[in-house]
C-alpha cells in the first residue's frame, strides 16, 4: 500500500515538473517572439514592439494617460472619422502636390483600410487626454504612415519614406482635424440614435391606441383632476420624445460647419492656397455630409458651440425620458396601496426579503441613463466654456462625453421600449371605478348645473362616502340620458358645448 502510494507521488511531481517545463518554454518562447524597433522624437528614443503599428508617441500616451481604462477604439466611428479625414487629406495633398503619388497612394490605401475598422486594436489610448487631441491624431498618423510603409515593402518606423508627421500628417494638424472628426463621429452615433428614438416613440404611438376610449382621472400636482383617457396619457408620451427628435436633428445641423484647413489656429499655415475648400469637397465625397468651411475659422478653431447645441438636444432627451418613466413609475406604483392605473411587465423579482415583489427597474435603469446623460451635458457645458484664447484643450472629454451620451441614450430607448412599454397593460376595472367615484365628475356637469350645485354633489358624496355618480343621479338635476352623454370619452376629454335645452338656471 505504501508502495503504490509512493509510486502516485511521484508520478505527480514527475506530471508537475513537465507542466513547470512546457510553460517556462512557452514564456521564452513568447519572449524571444517579440522584437522591438527604436523610435526616437523630441523627448528621446523608446522601444516599439514590432508586431504593432503604433509608434513612440502612442506609447506615451498610453503611459501618461492611465485614467478611464476606457480605450479611444470604444467608439469606431471616431478612429473611422479620422481615417477618413486622412485620406481626403492625403486625396488633396496628391491633387494639390504637397505629397508625390506614390506616397500619397500608400497613404490613401492605408487610410482606407483603418476606416474598416480592422486596425482598431492600434489605438489604445485613453479616451481622456491631454493635449488637446494631439496623442490620437499621432496615433493615427503613425498607423496609417506604417501600413503605408508595409504597402510600399518597407519596415514599419522606417520613416525616411514615410513619416507621420511630414507625410500622414502633411497640411495638418491636431488642431483642424480632431475637432473634424468629433463632429463626423458624433453625425455618425447620431444617426443610429435617431432610429431608437423613431422606435420608442412609435411605441408609445402604438400603445396609445391600444388604449383607446379607456377613461382614468387625470391628476395635477399630485392631486386628482379631471377624466382623461390613457390614450391621450400615452399619446403625449410620443409626442414629447418627437419634440426631442426635430431638436436633436436641428442641432446636428451646426455640426456640418467644419474648420479642416485652419491647422494650429486658424489662419492655415502650412498650407498651399485653395487646400481648405479642397480637402472639405473631397470629405464630403468620402462621407455624404453636406459638410462647409466655417466662415471665420479662427473663430471656429477656438469655439466648442456646436458641441454645445447636440449636448444639450440630448440632455433635453434625457429630460424628457426621466419625466415618462418617473410617470409610468407613479402610474404602476401599488399595485394594492399605490396608483394601480397600469401594469408594467414583470422582468425581473423585486426583492430578496419580500417575496412576490416587483419593481419598475426598466423605468428606473432608464432614470439613471438619463442623470448620466444630463451630468455629461454639465461636463460638455464647463468644458467649452474653459477653453483659452485660439484652442479649446478639452474637447476630449466633450467628445467622450457626447458619444457615450448617445450609447447610453441608444440602449435606453431600446430597453424601454422592447421590455417595458410594448407589454404595459390597463388596470380596466380599477380605472372604471375610480371614474364612477370620481369629484372630477362634476366638473364635466358644472357647465350644465352650475358651479355650486356641482360643489354642493361632491361634499354629499363625500359625506355619505358614495360616489359623485350616485349623489348625482339621485338630485334628478340631470336625466339618465343627459348624465350618460355628458359623462361618455368623446364629451368629458374635448372641447364640448352644452347641448341644447340642458343648462339650468344658475340662480
Amino acid at each position: 500500500m505504501l508502495k503504490i502510494e509512493w509510486q502516485n507521488k511521484r508520478r505527480l511531481g514527475f506530471a508537475f515538473v513537465i507542466c513547470f517545463f512546457l510553460i517556462a518554454m512557452t514564456g521564452i518562447a513568447n519572449a524571444q517572439a517579440i522584437t522591438y524597433r527604436t523610435e526616437t522624437d523630441s523627448l528621446g528614443s523608446k522601444l516599439v514592439p514590432n508586431n504593432m503599428y503604433y509608434g513612440i508617441q502612442t506609447l506615451r500616451a498610453v503611459e501618461n494617460f492611465p485614467i478611464t481604462g476606457i480605450k479611444t477604439n470604444a467608439f469606431p466611428y471616431f478612429i473611422k472619422a479620422l481615417a477618413v479625414i486622412k485620406e481626403a487629406v492625403a486625396i488633396t495633398n496628391k491633387q494639390q502636390g504637397t505629397l508625390t503619388p506614390k506616397v500619397a497612394n500608400a497613404i490613401i490605401e492605408a487610410a482606407k483600410k483603418v476606416a474598416t475598422g480592422k486596425y482598431n486594436d492600434q489605438f489604445p489610448i485613453d479616451v481622456i487626454q491631454g493635449g488637446a487631441g494631439t496623442s490620437i491624431n499621432m496615433n493615427m498618423n503613425e498607423v496609417v504612415a506604417n501600413i503605408a510603409l508595409e504597402t510600399l515593402g518597407h519596415r514599419k518606423g522606417d520613416y525616411k519614406y514615410i513619416h507621420p508627421n511630414n507625410h500622414a500628417g502633411a497640411s495638418q494638424s491636431t488642431n483642424d482635424v480632431y475637432p473634424t472628426a468629433g463632429k463626423i463621429a458624433i453625425l455618425w452615433y447620431c444617426q443610429q440614435l435617431i432610429p431608437s428614438l423613431n422606435a420608442l416613440r412609435d411605441a408609445f404611438y402604438a400603445k396609445s391606441k391600444e388604449f383607446h376610449g379607456i377613461l382614468k382621472i387625470g391628476r395635477t400636482q399630485m392631486q386628482d383632476a379631471v377624466p382623461m383617457t390613457l390614450e391621450q396619457e400615452f399619446r403625449a408620451f410620443g409626442v414629447t420624445i418627437n419634440d426631442e427628435i426635430i431638436h436633436l436633428k436641428y442641432a446636428m445641423k451646426s455640426l456640418y460647419g467644419i474648420n479642416m484647413g485652419a491647422t494650429a489656429i486658424g489662419t492655415g499655415i502650412n498650407t498651399k492656397p485653395g487646400y481648405s475648400e479642397a480637402v472639405i469637397k473631397n470629405l464630403v465625397k468620402l462621407t455624404k455630409f453636406p459638410l462647409v468651411r466655417e466662415s471665420d475659422l479662427i473663430e471656429a478653431t477656438s469655439d466648442a458651440g456646436s458641441f454645445v447645441r447636440v449636448a444639450d438636444a440630448l440632455k433635453g432627451i434625457s429630460i424628457k425620458l426621466t419625466k415618462i418613466a418617473n410617470d409610468l413609475r407613479l402610474l404602476s406604483s401599488g399595485p394594492e396601496a399605490g396608483m394601480g392605473d397600469i401594469f408594467l411587465p414583470a422582468v425581473q423579482p423585486g426583492s430578496s426579503i419580500m417575496p412576490g415583489k416587483v419593481n419598475p427597474v426598466i423605468p428606473e435603469a432608464v432614470n439613471q441613463i438619463a442623470f448620466q446623460v444630463i451630468g455629461y451635458s454639465e461636463t460638455v457645458d464647463l468644458s467649452a466654456a474653459a477653453g483659452q484664447l485660439q484652442l479649446n484643450a478639452f474637447e476630449p472629454v466633450i467628445f467622450y462625453d457626447i458619444m457615450q451620451s448617445i450609447h447610453l441614450l441608444r440602449q435606453g430607448c431600446f430597453i424601454f421600449k422592447t421590455k417595458c412599454i410594448n407589454g404595459i397593460q390597463a388596470n380596466i376595472p380599477l380605472l372604471k371605478e375610480r371614474v364612477k367615484r370620481f369629484a372630477g365628475i362634476a366638473t364635466a356637469v358644472a357647465p350644465y348645473i352650475g358651479y355650486q350645485k356641482a360643489a354642493a354633489i361632491v361634499k354629499e358624496a363625500q359625506k355619505t362616502n358614495r360616489s359623485v355618480l350616485s349623489v348625482l343621479k339621485e338630485s334628478k338635476l340631470l336625466t339618465p340620458e343627459q348624465i350618460k352623454k355628458i359623462l361618455t370619452p368623446s364629451m368629458m376629454t374635448k372641447p364640448n358645448v352644452p347641448m341644447e335645452n340642458v343648462i339650468q338656471s344658475f340662480e
